[in-house]
C-alpha cells in the first residue's frame, strides 16, 4: 500500500491558501485524497495486528481547534493517526505523523505518563537500569532509533531522587518516547508502509518491559 504523493501536493497547497474559502473550493480533491490516506493508516493497523492486539486507530482530523491557539489557521497541513493497544495489560502506543517537506515521523511510547505511572517509571529505574539500557542498546532499537528515547525532561532531579544516581538520565526524563524520521522520498517509497511496520515491531520488547512495570508494584506483585 503506497502513500500517494498526491497527498503531500495538497498538504503543501494547504500551507499557501490556509483558509476556509480555499479549502471549500478543494474540498472534492481532500475527500479524494483522504480516501488514501485512510486505506494507508488502515494498511498499517492490519499489518500491526499480526504481531500486537491494536484496539482502534484513530485519525486526527485536519480540521484545527483555535479556540486557544495564536495561531488562527483553520486546518492542519499533517496528517497524522494513534494506534491504541488492547486491553489494561498492553501499555504504550504508536504514532504515525504524516508532512510534506522532510517532516514526517512516527514515534512509540509514553509522551505524558500522569504522575502516579511517571513516579514508577522512575522508582524501576532508580532500583535497576540494567534491563531498559539493554533494552535500548538492542541492534533493532538502535537501527531504528538511534538507541535514545526522546521527550521533554528536567534540568536536575526530580524531587527524591538523588541528582548523582547513575541513571539519573533516565529518571530525570517526563515522558520515554522513541522517534524516528522520514524524508518525503522515504514516505513516497512503494516499501514505506513496511518501514513503518518494521519500526513499530522493534518497540516491541520496550512496550513489554514498561507494560510489566506499569502492570505491576515495587515488589513484582501485579496490580491488574
Amino acid at each position: 500500500m503506497q502513500f500517494n504523493k498526491a497527498n503531500f501536493t495538497f498538504l503543501e497547497n494547504l500551507k499557501e491558501n490556509n483558509n476556509r474559502e480555499w479549502f471549500a473550493e478543494h474540498k472534492p480533491e481532500y475527500t479524494a485524497i483522504l480516501d488514501n490516506v485512510k486505506l494507508f493508516y488502515t494498511n498499517v493497523k492490519d499489518h500491526l495486528e499480526q504481531q500486537d492486539s491494536i484496539e482502534k486507530l484513530k485519525l486526527f482530523r485536519i480540521y484545527r481547534d483555535v479556540r486557544f491557539s495564536k495561531d488562527k489557521t483553520p486546518y492542519k497541513t499533517h496528517f497524522a493517526g494513534s494506534f491504541y493497544r488492547e486491553g489494561k495489560a498492553l501499555r504504550g502506543g504508536y504514532y504515525l505523523h504524516l508532512a510534506p517537506s522532510n517532516k514526517s515521523f512516527l514515534a512509540g511510547g509514553f509522551w505524558e505518563p500522569n504522575k502516579e505511572d511517571l513516579f514508577r517509571i522512575r522508582k524501576e529505574f532508580e532500583i535497576d537500569d540494567t534491563e531498559i539500557r539493554s533494552i535500548l542498546a538492542e541492534q533493532k532499537f538502535v537501527t531504528y532509533f538511534g538507541g535514545k528515547l526522546e521527550g521533554a525532561e528536567l534540568k536536575t532531579a526530580p524531587k527524591g531522587f538523588d541528582k548523582e544516581h547513575k541513571a539519573i538520565d533516565l529518571i530525570r526524563k517526563k515522558g520515554f518516547v522513541a522517534m524516528r524520521y522520514f524524508n518525503d522520498n522515504e514516505v513516497l517509497a512503494n516499501n514505506f508502509s513496511n518501514e513503518v511496520v518494521d519500526a513499530f515491531f522493534a518497540l516491541r520488547p520496550f512496550f513489554d518491559y514498561m507494560s510489566d512495570v506499569l502492570t505491576t508494584n515495587l515488589n513484582g506483585e501485579s496490580l491488574l
